[in-house]
């Protein structure tokens, strides 16, 4: 099969799992928006945002080893499943010391948190290795079946019960659990898990893979989640409910990403050693670049219509935090498709040297920016850090896997939309301030024309 053809069917059966599961959480907000107030969403926030920072350390980023593993020819992937089952299990084990330090620290609903790390821990695995093994239907349901079984519980216990926070951390929990045991039916775990395949060897190559994307994990994590705490810190909880939803929007944009790089992973690993990989991955990479310029303009054509539906008046000032959070989305989504040649390579020590540059220069911003301008101060920070570790990675990767990038597009591209932002922030007509939008997004697809080009042209020579 035509490798790009490869690629985007791997990216349709991916999106029709995630884009529905996402569909739902995004259609959820409102409902939370009236269900939570601002301190009460800020706080699921961050208690979210902190066990995704957690999840790496717990695991030893086990989930990435048993994906890259997995995908060898030559591995044996049952013996990497057993192996990678032990190092989460004994992770799993050291992590309940936790319990009773978060307890000391007064964080409400420790036993809930590590629950939920466990829980996701052990989702994260089976997951990848789903995915590795080609499972590419049973990964996207998976993702479907729990944001279902979170939408449930979430309606029927902060709905219902009026049960605020505790509620929304158990729905999380209720749905991993039964996600796992969908998993472990459908790669029939029973029969592919042996004690007797523990091998420490294996252990070991699989640490050293995985251990250099702890840090990486959490560089990339403070990256993406510390200006948060910024807020907390300098603007107070209620500005962080704002933030949260403000992010609600790019992360539409950022549902898309996840679902194009859970099949770029594989045709990474898969062309690394082929001879014109370089061609491939800086065409691919044009492609992706053109995609993320369009999803932005194309939202920040209906931001405003778009708030005004989804979230109660009292959120509707968030619209002015979201198009650097728009630009902080695409840099990292840029950055992270860069990352995946570090993994193809097996160069995971790069990965977190740059994530590191990145995460000390958010925050520096984040000190500098958030006392100075508020929640406005945390995107501009984000933007910007995502912007260098961007910047480093197009350099670094040109010792082992160049890629080069159409220079003319990247620059119409941002002028384009920089000039939406500029419009948005106009206070022009709103009829007006839409016809200018709409031309731009115009604009902005006659640039990109050639993104359509070729998906035209690959699938008609897949008919």
């Amino acid at each position: 099969m035509n490798r790009y053809k490869k690629l985007l069917g791997n990216s349709v059966v991916i999106a029709i799992g995630n884009l529905g599961s996402k569909l739902i959480t995004f259609l959820l907000v409102p409902f939370y928006t009236y269900t939570l107030t601002k301190v009460q969403f800020g706080t699921v926030d961050l208690l979210t945002t902190s066990v995704n920072m957690l999840l790496p350390i717990v695991t030893l980023s086990t989930f990435d080893a048993v994906f890259r593993f997995a995908m060898d020819k030559s591995g044996n992937k049952d013996v990497i499943l057993t192996n990678g089952i032990i190092i989460s299990l004994a992770g799993s084990a050291i992590t309940a010391l936790l319990v009773p330090v978060l307890a000391v620290m007064h964080v409400s609903m420790p036993i809930y948190i590590y629950f939920l790390l466990v829980s996701s821990a052990f989702v994260s695995l089976l997951l990848n290795f789903s995915r590795a093994i080609d499972q590419i239907k049973t990964y996207a349901f998976s993702g479907i079946l729990g944001t279902v079984l979170i939408a449930i519980a979430n309606i029927v216990l902060l709905w219902w019960f009026k049960t605020g926070v505790q509620g929304y951390i158990i729905s999380m929990i209720l749905s991993n659990s039964i996600v796992i045991i969908f998993l472990c039916c459908m790669i029939r775990i029973w029969k592919k898990v042996r004690f007797q395949y523990a091998s420490t060897n294996l252990m070991k190559k699989m640490m050293f893979y995985s251990v250099p994307l702890i840090p990486n994990a959490f560089s990339w994590w403070v990256n993406s989640s510390a200006d948060r705490y910024f807020i907390l810190a300098f603007v107070g909880a209620g500005a962080n409910g704002l933030y949260a939803v403000a992010n609600k929007i790019p992360s539409l944009l950022n549902i898309l990403n996840q679902v194009f790089f859970q099949s770029w992973q594989m045709s990474a690993v898969e062309e690394f050693d082929s001879e014109d990989a370089s061609t491939f991955y800086s065409k691919t990479f044009n492609y992706f670049l053109s995609f993320q310029f369009i999803g932005a303009a194309g939202l920040l054509l209906m931001l405003k219509p778009l708030m005004k539906i989804i979230v109660s008046s009292s959120y509707y000032i968030a619209w002015e935090y979201i198009p650097f959070l728009l630009m902080a989305v695409i840099y990292s989504s840029l950055s992270g498709f860069l990352g995946t040649t570090y993994t193809a390579a097996k160069r995971t020590a790069g990965i977190f040297l740059t994530t590191l540059v990145g995460a000390i220069s958010n925050i520096l911003l984040g000190f500098i920016f958030v006392p100075w301008l508020g929640i406005q101060g945390a995107s501009f920070a984000g933007f910007l850090s995502f912007a260098i570790v961007l910047g480093i990675r197009l350099i670094d990767t040109k010792r082992f896997m160049p890629v080069i990038i159409d220079k003319k597009n990247f620059i119409l591209n941002h002028f384009i939309i920089s000039i939406m932002i500029i419009v948005l922030f106009l206070s022009m007509n709103f009829v007006w301030e839409q016809v200018v939008e709409l031309f731009l997004f115009s604009l902005i697809m006659v640039v990109n024309r050639n993104l359509f080009i070729e998906v035209w042209h690959s699938q008609k020579n897949k008919k």
